[in-house]
């Protein structure tokens, strides 16, 4: 039975926290404190704290941790799955929708109009960061990381991540 409370603890505020994991930290807090009575305010606190710390979505890592000790490895496990299954489900239901429509002129139309939209917002991604990248490092830094990892990635063809790998221990070593 701790599983499926374990599930829908984390299920619901997948569901109804709209905006992601921070719209989701008060749903998930009334559930594992008020309806569940797994923690206190002040251990709810400490956990959110130490999800905050560590990268990657906070819901998640409060579901991972929260579940764990409700449950165990098992328990770890049914609350990160209820965490992203709401968009788990939401993503295969669009994908089986998009694959049925995918010869309809009008999804071959929003799919032309869309890619021109991504182009131009990985290029603003990639605008931005090289200016924070500017003005953090100094271009000749900027300038020769861009250009070692654009040989590295497109020459040489290394995997991009051990290019990302390897820029973050040089940053580590030498801008540290």
């Amino acid at each position: 039975m701790i599983y499926l409370q374990i599930f829908w603890a984390f299920f619901v505020p997948g569901i109804l926290g709209y905006g992601g994991g921070p719209a989701s930290i008060p749903l998930i807090e009334n559930e594992v404190v008020d309806r569940y009575g797994w923690l206190t305010v002040n251990e709810f606190s400490e956990v959110l704290a130490l999800g905050n710390t560590l990268p990657g979505p906070i819901a998640t890592k409060m579901a991972g941790y929260i579940g764990y000790e409700q449950g165990g490895i098992l328990g770890a496990f049914m609350g990160v799955f209820a965490t992203v299954a709401p968009s788990l489900i939401l993503m295969l239901g669009l994908l089986g929708l998009l694959m049925r429509y995918k010869e309809s002129p009008r999804v071959k139309r929003m799919t032309v109009v869309v890619r021109p939209v991504i182009a131009v917002l990985l290029g603003v991604m990639t605008y931005d960061f090289f200016f924070s990248s500017y003005e953090g490092l100094g271009w000749i830094q900027t300038l020769v990381i861009g250009a070692i990892s654009y040989v590295l990635m497109e020459r040489v063809k290394v995997h991009p991540a051990y290019v990302i790998a390897g820029a973050l221990i040089y940053g580590g070593i030498f801008l540290g």
